[in-house]
C-alpha cells in the first residue's frame, strides 16, 4: 500500500485517494467500536466499560461490607483514570448492573432510585449510592495476586486488568448485548447453578455433547421470570451454532370472581418490556378494536407484578383470550440469540453454549495456575527468610554479639553464617522480644507449614489433574454462593389453533366508508342518507359498504393485489377515519377497485385493463398479511362477486360484447383468458348477470336503465362484438 506522507514545511494537505482514506480510517472506527465498545470478553462476560467500574470500585475498596460511596464518585474515579468517555454512558453502564430486573446477578449493591421495570429512569448520580456485591467480589477474586494481564491505562498513569479473573461464567450468567460495527451480539442470562454443573460435567468428561450441555442448561433464565416456550430442537440448534431465539411469554393465571365471572393476572413481563409501555399498548389495541376479547386492562402493582386484563364477555377461554394477545403485544417477545464475542486473542467470533464454557473453564485454568505461581514465589521468599531466623536462633549469642560490637554487623552476618543480603536485613529488623525461645517453635512451625503448601502448589502446577480437582472444587464453592431457583420456566404454547378467535366478536351491522384520498372509517348500522356523510375538505364518498363487525374486508388493487382487513379493526366513523394505507402496504401509485365484505364459498370476476380475466374463489383470495395477495397478473380494471350465469364486458371502442360465464376459467392466480379483443384501448367496464332478469346499467346520471335486447350482443368470448346501445359507458 502506498504512504502518503505529509508535505514537508508543517503543511497540513496531503494528497491522497479519498476513497483509501475513508476506508482507512472507517477501519480503524470500526475495529476500535467492536474490541473496545461493543463485543464483551468470553473469559469474564465483560466490555470494558463494566470492567472498569468493578475495577475502580475495587480499589476504592467498595466491598460488600464496607459503607457505600456516592455514584457520582465512582464515576468519577472511572472517567478521570480509566475510561475517557462521557460520564452519563459510564452511569448508566453502573445503573444497568445494579438493577436486579436487567441482571440475573447484579453486580452493583445500589442505594437509592435506581430505576424500575416501568422503565423510569434512575435518579442524578449525586443522589444514588453504591458498592460492590457478593457475585461481584467473585469475579475480582485473586486480582491482586498476579492472576490476570494488566496494560497501561489511557492516559500512562496507571494500569487496567485486561480481564477479571471471573469466578463464575459472568458471560452466560448474566447476558450480555452489543452492536458493533457490521456485528451485534445478543446473550440471554442464564441460571449460574445450572452454568456451573454444566462446566463440572465439561471437566470431568470433555467430551461432553451440546445435547448433554443442554439438558444440564434447558434454556435461558431471565431474571423477570417468564415462560419460555421455544422448542427443545430450536433452543439445542441456538447453543449448537450460537446463532438462533427463544419466545419469552409473561406469566398468567386465572381469578375466578364468581358467578363465572374471572379475569387475567400477568405476575411476570418478558425480559426488557416497560410495563408501562405494555399497558399502553394494551390500552390502544382496545381503543383501536384490534383486541376484539379484551375489555380493559389495569395496573394494581405494588413491589410485585399485578397487570389485569378484562375479558370482553366470560364465554371466552383464558387461553384463547391470552393466545390473541401473545399474537397483538409484548406480551410476548423473542429475544434473539447471537453469541458473538472476543476470544482471548481479542478475535470477534460466534460460539455455541460448550465452546464458550470451555473458554471460561481454560481461563480459570489459567487463573489458578497463575495465582499459585504468585503464590510460590511469596512463599519461596518467606521460606528464605525464616531460614536466616532459624539460623539466628542456632547462634544467638554469637548474633547479639556481632549486632552489638561489630562496625558493619550486616557485613558480618553475611560472612560468618553465610546469609543473603535479604535475610541479614530481615535479621537486623527483627526485635529483641520476638528472639524468645517460643518464638523459635512458632517459625519451625510456619516454615514447616509453608514447606508443605510449597511442595503442594508444584505439585498442582506440574499436574493437569490437580489442577482439574481445585477448578471443581472452587466452582462447587461458588455455586453455593450464587444458587438461587430457575425464574423462567420452559414450556410449550397451548393449541388453541382450533378455536377462532373471530368467534367472540360481537356481530354487530355497520357501514363500510372508504373517501376517494383513501380514508376508511366504519359507522354503526346502516347509512340511509350518504349525502350527509362529513368528508375532509376536497374529498368525497368513494365506496360504502353494509357489514357487519364479524366481516372480512376485501380490497381490490390496481396493481392486480386483494387485501384483507378485519371489520371490527376498522376505526369508529365518527371522525374521518383513518387512511387505508397505514392498514395495507398499499402502493401510492394504486387506486382502490372494488371494497367487498367476504362471503365464505362465493366467486369473484377479475378483469385487467388489457381485456384479460378469470374466476377465483373469495376464499383463496383472503391476505394474511399487510401486503395482501397477488391474483391478477396485470393492471386490474374490475373485482366484482359472481352473481349470474353471463358475463357483459365493453371496451373503451364503446363496443359491447355479452357470452356465458362458463367460458371463464376458474384460477388462485394469473392472466387469465381473453375477454374481449380490442385494436386500440382497453376494457371499460364488465357485469355479471342472470339471462332471467338481464343485465342493466347507468346512464350519464344516476339513472339505471334496462338492456332487454342483450341478446342480439351475445358471441363467444375474446370477440370483438359490436356497437353498444346508446348511452352506454358504464354498468355500475
Amino acid at each position: 500500500m502506498t504512504v502518503h506522507t505529509p508535505p514537508p514545511e508543517g503543511g497540513r494537505i496531503v494528497d491522497e485517494p479519498l476513497g483509501e482514506a475513508l476506508s482507512r480510517r472507517y477501519l480503524a472506527y470500526a475495529l476500535s467500536t467492536i474490541t473496545n465498545r461493543a463485543l464483551p470478553d468470553v473469559r469474564d462476560g465483560f466490555k470494558p466499560v463494566h470492567r472498569r467500574i468493578l475495577y475502580a470500585m475495587h480499589q476504592m475498596r467498595l466491598n460488600p461490607q464496607a459503607a457505600a460511596r456516592k455514584c457520582a464518585k465512582v464515576v468519577g474515579e472511572v472517567m478521570g483514570g480509566y475510561h475517557p468517555h462521557g460520564d452519563a454512558s459510564i452511569y448508566e453502564a453502573l445503573v444497568r448492573l445494579a438493577q436486579d430486573f436487567a441482571q440475573r446477578y447484579p453486580l452493583v449493591d445500589g442505594q437509592g432510585n435506581f430505576g424500575n421495570i416501568d422503565g423510569d429512569s434512575a435518579a442524578a448520580m449525586r443522589y444514588t449510592e453504591c458498592k460492590l456485591t457478593a457475585a461481584a467480589q467473585l469475579l475480582l477474586e485473586g486480582i491482586g495476586e498476579n492472576a490476570v494481564d494488566f496494560r497501561p491505562t489511557y492516559d500512562d498513569q496507571d494500569e487496567e486488568p485486561i480481564v477479571l479473573p471471573a469466578g463464575f461464567p459472568n458471560l452466560l450468567a448474566n447476558g450480555s448485548s452489543g452492536i458493533a460495527v457490521g456485528m451485534a451480539t445478543s446473550i440471554p442470562p442464564h441460571n449460574a447453578a445450572e452454568l456451573i454443573d454444566a462446566c463440572l460435567k465439561l471437566l470431568e468428561t470433555p467430551e461432553t455433547t451440546t445435547e448433554e450441555l443442554v439438558a444440564i442448561v434447558p434454556g435461558p433464565d431471565f431474571p423477570t421470570g417468564g415462560v419460555a416456550v421455544e422448542s427443545a430442537a430450536s433452543i439445542l440448534d441456538a447453543y449448537q451454532t450460537g446463532r438462533g431465539g427463544v419466545r419469552l411469554r409473561a406469566r398468567w393465571e386465572t381469578e375466578d370472581l364468581g358467578r363465572g365471572m374471572w379475569r387475567v393476572v400477568v405476575t411476570e413481563m418478558p425480559y426488557q418490556v416497560q410495563k408501562s409501555k405494555l399497558i399502553e399498548a394494551l390500552a390502544d389495541l382496545i381503543e383501536n378494536k384490534k383486541a376484539p376479547l379484551l375489555a380493559d386492562v389495569r395496573d394494581e402493582s405494588a413491589e410485585d407484578i399485578r397487570l389485569i386484563l378484562e375479558p370482553k364477555s366470560r364465554t371466552v377461554e383464558p387461553e384463547v383470550l391470552m393466545e390473541s394477545l401473545f399474537k397483538l403485544s409484548d406480551l410476548e417477545v423473542r429475544f434473539p440469540i447471537n453469541m458473538n464475542v472476543l476470544d482471548a486473542t481479542g478475535t470477534p467470533g460466534v460460539l455455541g453454549l460448550k465452546a464458550c464454557l470451555v473458554a471460561f473453564l481454560d481461563h480459570r485454568r489459567e487463573v489458578l495456575i497463575r495465582r499459585g505461581q504468585w503464590r510460590l514465589e511469596r512463599i519461596e521468599k518467606r521460606l528464605h527468610l525464616l531460614e536466616g531466623l532459624k539460623l539466628v536462633f542456632l547462634n544467638l549469642d554469637e548474633v547479639i554479639r556481632i549486632v552489638r560490637e561489630e562496625e558493619q554487623p550486616k557485613a558480618r552476618l553475611i560472612e560468618r553464617f553465610a546469609l543473603s543480603e535479604l535475610q541479614a536485613d530481615f535479621i537486623l529488623d527483627t526485635r529483641l522480644r520476638q528472639l524468645a525461645r517460643l518464638e523459635e517453635m512458632t517459625i519451625q512451625k510456619e516454615f514447616d507449614e509453608l514447606a508443605e503448601e510449597l511442595a503442594g502448589l508444584k505439585a498442582m502446577i506440574a499436574s493437569p489433574a490437580k489442577q482439574t480437582k481445585l477448578l471443581a472444587l472452587g466452582l462447587q464453592d461458588v455455586r453455593k454462593a450464587l444458587i438461587s431457583p430457575r425464574r423462567t420456566t420452559m414450556g410449550d404454547a397451548p393449541d388453541v389453533s382450533e378455536v377462532s378467535i373471530d368467534a367472540f366478536i360481537p356481530r354487530e351491522a355497520i357501514t363500510v366508508i372508504l373517501s376517494e384520498r383513501g380514508w376508511i372509517r366504519a359507522a354503526r348500522g346502516k347509512v340511509d342518507d350518504p349525502s350527509e356523510l362529513k368528508f375532509k375538505e376536497g374529498d368525497d364518498l368513494a365506496f360504502l359498504v353494509p357489514a357487519f363487525t364479524t366481516d372480512k374486508l376485501l380490497v381490490a388493487a390496481s396493481d392486480g393485489r386483494i387485501f384483507t382487513l378485519g371489520a371490527d379493526k376498522l376505526p369508529s366513523g365518527r371522525g374521518h377515519g383513518e387512511p387505508l394505507r397505514l392498514m395495507i402496504d398499499l402502493d401510492e401509485s394504486a387506486a382502490i377497485i372494488n371494497v367487498l365484505a367476504h362471503q365464505p364459498g362465493a366467486k369473484l370476476l377479475v378483469a385487467s385493463k388489457a381485456g384479460y380475466g378469470f374466476v377465483t374463489p373469495e376464499d383463496d383470495a383472503l391476505a394474511q398479511k399487510r401486503g395482501g395477495k397477488q391474483v391478477l397478473n396485470g393492471d386490474m380494471a374490475a373485482c366484482l362477486r359472481v352473481s349470474g350465469d353471463h358475463v357483459a364486458v365493453i371496451g373503451e371502442n364503446i363496443k359491447a360484447l355479452v357470452f356465458p360465464l362458463e367460458e371463464l376459467p376458474e384460477m388462485a392466480r394469473g392472466k387469465g383468458v381473453k375477454l374481449q379483443t380490442y385494436k386500440q384501448g382497453g376494457l371499460a367496464d364488465i357485469t355479471v348477470f342472470n339471462a332471467e332478469d338481464g343485465p342493466d346499467w347507468r346512464d350519464g346520471g344516476d339513472r339505471r336503465r334496462n338492456w332487454p335486447d342483450w341478446r342480439d350482443w351475445l358471441g363467444k368470448r375474446a370477440a370483438a362484438g359490436r356497437q353498444g346501445p346508446r348511452g352506454l359507458r358504464k354498468f355500475r
